[in-house]
């Protein structure tokens, strides 16, 4: 089974879980402590599933762009949107893995995405010219791991060094790279995943 799959699968329970819940929260005060957010931003949320994370953040931003591959997670979010009459939030239908898009943002941001992605300095690059000079860039994903967070078979990174993307980052033209651990994620058999926050912001 492929991310796009799996994710289909679970959309209708995917807010139903606490721990989903709890670190969407944590992000998003993360996220909201390392970066000046503006309300008159329009922030992009890449790999949205059931926009947990964006409705948390619905006040913060002038404008909300939900975009996913997952036709399923993107339903939610439709109803999600009715549910809390948020009209300055809405759904995008893509994978920019493989369609360009042309849009620009002040902000950008993906939950327990990246790892999915598999050609990261790609989608680095894509979000690069996606953001306005001097937009922000926001990246939660899992420090590296043995493997085991994911079933067998799922293709995957096994989390990241954030040092390591951060240099990438520089690279492309983003500075202010900074990070830190945000969340972690205990499994009932008493292992622990930590989740970091990277922030970057693009060159002025």
């Amino acid at each position: 089974m492929n991310s796009q799959q799996h994710f289909n699968t679970v959309a209708k329970e995917w807010d139903k879980d606490k721990m989903h819940q709890e670190r969407s929260m944590a992000i998003a005060a993360a996220l909201q402590q390392m970066i000046p957010l503006q309300k008159n931003w329009k922030a992009l949320e890449y790999g949205a599933g059931t926009g947990l994370l964006s409705f948390i953040l619905k006040d913060a931003f002038k404008e909300i762009v939900l975009m996913d591959n997952s036709a399923e997670m993107l339903k939610v979010c439709e109803e999600k949107i009715a549910y809390y009459q948020t009209p300055h939030i809405h759904t995008v239908a893509l994978d920019l893995e493989n369609t360009a898009y042309t849009e620009k943002f002040d902000i950008i941001y993906t939950q327990m995405v990246l790892h999915h992605i598999m050609d990261v300095p790609a989608i680095f690059k894509t979000f690069h010219q996606l953001l306005n000079a001097g937009g922000y860039l926001a990246i939660a994903d899992l420090y590296t791991e043995d493997g085991s967070f994911h079933e067998p078979g799922m293709q995957v990174h096994k989390g990241f060094n954030p040092d390591e993307l951060g240099q990438q980052l520089n690279t492309l033209g983003f500075n202010h790279v900074q990070h830190q651990t945000c969340f972690t994620i205990e499994r009932n058999n008493g292992k622990k995943y930590p989740v970091f926050l990277l922030t970057a912001q693009k060159n002025q």
